[in-house]
Order: structure tokens, then C-alpha cells, then sequence
């Protein structure tokens, strides 16, 4: 059954090449809003906080600041109405997931450049 699910997904979905980011870095995404019948492309720009999933099932996590309210998106990889990602800064970070970045405020909420 595994395998049958690994083949359809190989074959039917489409995968789009994106740039290798990882959790850390500063991305920005593009994506496609449809409102009635007109469709704009808004951006989402943060830090990714994990990865997560395998295949066409990977999701990742960005979360920005809004004022004093923090923002968390989670986008799918094979998302059809994400039409690019930049990455604005690489990031260095220790952890694939970095959820303690939640609880930082300030300066210590900075995260080093590679």
C-alpha cells in the first residue's frame, strides 16, 4: 500500500524547484490569492521555524513579527499557488525545529548569519 502511494505521488504531482532552505533561514514566499474572481500575489516574509513531512505530504513553518504580535504560516511544499521563494538570509541554527524562537524577544531574537 506504501509502495502504491510512493508511485502515485511520483507520478502525478507536479514538484517545482525551490531553493534549498532550511529551518533558520529568512525566506520570502510568494503566493497566489483568489478573491472572487481576481487573483493578486501577496508575500510572507520570516524565519522558518521547522520542516517537516517527506514527499508531497512536507510542510515548513515561517513566522514573522507583526507589530508586537507574532505570525505563523504554514505553507505546503507542493502548495499550486506558490509562485516563488526567496531566501533573504541563511540562517545558523543548531535544531531542525527551533520552537524556543517563539519565547525570544528583542536582540535575542536574532539569529546568526552563516
Amino acid at each position: 500500500m506504501e509502495s502504491l502511494v510512493k508511485y502515485v505521488q511520483d507520478k502525478y504531482v507536479d514538484k517545482k524547484d525551490y531553493p534549498d532552505f532550511k529551518s533558520g533561514d529568512t525566506i520570502t514566499v510568494y503566493y497566489e490569492i483568489t478573491e472572487g474572481n481576481k487573483t493578486r500575489t501577496q508575500f510572507f516574509r520570516g524565519v522558518v521555524i521547522q520542516r517537516r513531512g517527506v514527499g508531497s505530504t512536507e510542510t515548513f513553518t515561517i513566522r514573522k513579527m507583526s507589530g508586537e504580535v507574532g505570525v505563523e504560516r504554514i505553507f505546503p511544499v507542493n502548495l499550486p499557488a506558490i509562485q516563488k521563494i526567496e531566501i533573504n538570509k541563511k540562517g545558523k541554527v543548531r535544531r531542525a525545529r527551533i520552537f524556543y524562537f517563539r519565547n525570544l524577544r528583542g536582540k535575542k531574537a536574532r539569529i546568526k548569519e552563516a
